[in-house]
């Protein structure tokens, strides 16, 4: 499982028209599912990005997590982080799980970390969606759950 995480001081995800998902400060998690992950990639990535301590703290240090704030997560699916840029001028997409396979541990995902006291929102999985942030820093950190094991 791959992740984008945003520091944000908002985000939002329309569809069409339609706002289907907005936070004001915390996290923007682009979401990717690949194709061997399971339950255990889950479970570590959603402790691993609500820990981590990248909020500044009085002094001005990242210090603070997403739970010390009291901030929000904004969970986008994003099947795109598995694509393969290696050959070619057009990414292959065979390392990401099958959207019937993926929509399950994209949901579990959302359900752990509201789990763990985190306001959440979501994008609608397998739509068109534009996302809008205010990147806050910038901070931007790629956490992969296989790079652990």
């Amino acid at each position: 499982m791959r992740a984008v995480v945003q520091r944000v001081t908002r985000a939002s995800v329309k569809v069409g028209d339609e706002l289907v998902g907005a936070i004001e400060q915390g996290l923007l998690v682009l979401l990717g599912v690949g194709v061997d992950d399971t339950q255990t990639d889950v479970d570590y990535l959603a402790e691993k990005i609500v820990g981590l301590r990248i909020f500044e703290d009085a002094a001005g240090k990242m210090n603070l997590s997403l739970a010390d704030i009291g901030g929000a997560m904004l969970v986008v699916s994003q099947f795109t982080l598995w694509g393969d840029c290696r050959k070619g001028k057009r990414p292959g997409f065979t390392d990401a799980a099958p959207p019937e396979t993926a929509v399950v541990l994209y949901e579990a995902f959302v359900a752990a970390v509201v789990k763990q006291g985190i306001r959440t929102a979501t994008g609608t999985f397998r739509a068109h969606m534009a996302v809008e942030l205010v990147n806050d820093g910038p901070v931007t950190l790629l956490v992969d759950s296989r790079k652990n094991f």
